[in-house]
């Protein structure tokens, strides 16, 4: 009960250190990019940035809350895609490009049904059978594109209304609606993880699930719930996708899927679980941007942003390890 007791009050801190240090890091990327570049602070710049971002960022949280829970989902982008497919065999039912409005909810709330059975069936496996969570997702994963490309014989589906142009390329009084759309997502995900009775049986599932178990948590049922969520904010992913690319196929986005674990980590999202919020993860999703987008301006190949991705995690993780001074010794003695 110590345990728990903790860790509810380390859920009632309000900003930490860490968010400021993430702070800081984009500020400094804001500013070494405005230098390098002065396309960086334009507005179509910034427009970019804002169309680009939240797709990975629904992604990101779809992969947080079973981090949270000590787990894992390896199948948020295959998830995805299956549920893109969903919403477009439906619009294809219903004339494609010449489907009306009902026959896109129709294949919108299909296409979150099929994600969150998809994700439900996953945290029941765990949570029922005990084997471990990067298993079971990984399994989900080539199961879900196995299927995927059976079912279109790995080609895509295309050719939308124009109306679902405004969900991927619309703007709502200058702001791009893909941003919008993830800024409400975001926030009901904060709220639902940090003041509802769900998020802290999170919390407490993801420190110490048997502790949990005899405070008279119900941690079964918090892993089959977390793992549907997170199917859920996959499918809206998939959605946002198909009005994005105005096609779906199996593969789309499957780059993303370890950017979202570096931007879970980088946003202090602790790996084996029971900490971490989703602000410093959205900051964390900005910094990734900055870096992409920076990088971009100033002519450098996209790889090398990958490069500098994976380099700027293993720093953070250093500095977070408060052993940067130890590190540096040893790499002084060794040159001596």
């Amino acid at each position: 009960m110590t345990a728990l007791t903790e860790r509810l009050a380390r859920l009632k801190n309000g900003p930490t250190a860490e968010n400021i240090g993430l702070l800081i890091m984009l500020a400094v990327l804001v500013v070494g990019f405005s230098i390098l570049s002065p396309r960086f602070l334009t507005a179509a710049n910034l427009g970019s940035m804002g169309f680009q971002m939240p797709l990975l960022g629904l992604l990101t949280l779809a992969m947080l809350a079973p981090i949270l829970s000590g787990g894992l989902n390896l199948a948020i982008v295959y998830t995805a895609n299956i549920c893109g497919l969903t919403l477009a065999w439906t619009m294809m039912q219903f004339g494609g490009a010449e489907a009306g409005i009902a026959a896109f909810i129709l294949g919108a709330v299909l296409a979150l049904i099929v994600g969150a059975l998809s994700g439900a069936v996953m945290g029941a496996v765990v949570a029922y059978v005990g084997a471990h969570p990067i298993l079971v997702s990984l399994a989900m994963m080539i199961f879900l594109r196995g299927l995927g490309e059976f079912l279109t014989r790995g080609g895509d589906i295309s050719g939308f209304p124009d109306y679902m142009r405004v969900l991927g390329h619309g703007s709502l009084w200058g702001i791009p609606v893909p941003l919008v759309l993830f800024a409400v997502v975001a926030f009901a995900w904060h709220v639902l993880l940090r003041r509802t009775p769900h998020g802290f049986s999170v919390y407490m599932t993801g420190s110490n699930q048997r502790a949990a178990q005899y405070a008279g948590l119900d941690a079964k049922r918090t892993l089959v719930l977390i793992y549907a969520l997170s199917g859920v904010l996959c499918a809206i992913a998939g959605i946002l996708m198909a009005a994005r690319f105005n096609s779906v196929r199996v593969g789309h986005g499957e780059a993303m899927l370890l950017i979202t674990v570096l931007a879970c980590f980088l946003g202090g999202i602790d790996p084996f679980g029971g900490h971490g919020r989703v602000v410093p993860v959205i900051i964390a999703l900005v910094i990734l941007q900055v870096l992409s987008s920076g990088l971009n301006l100033i002519g450098a190949n996209q790889h090398l942003a990958t490069a500098v991705w994976g380099l700027f995690l293993i720093g953070v993780m250093v500095l977070r390890s408060g052993r940067l001074g130890q590190l540096i010794s040893l790499i002084t003695r060794k040159d001596k």
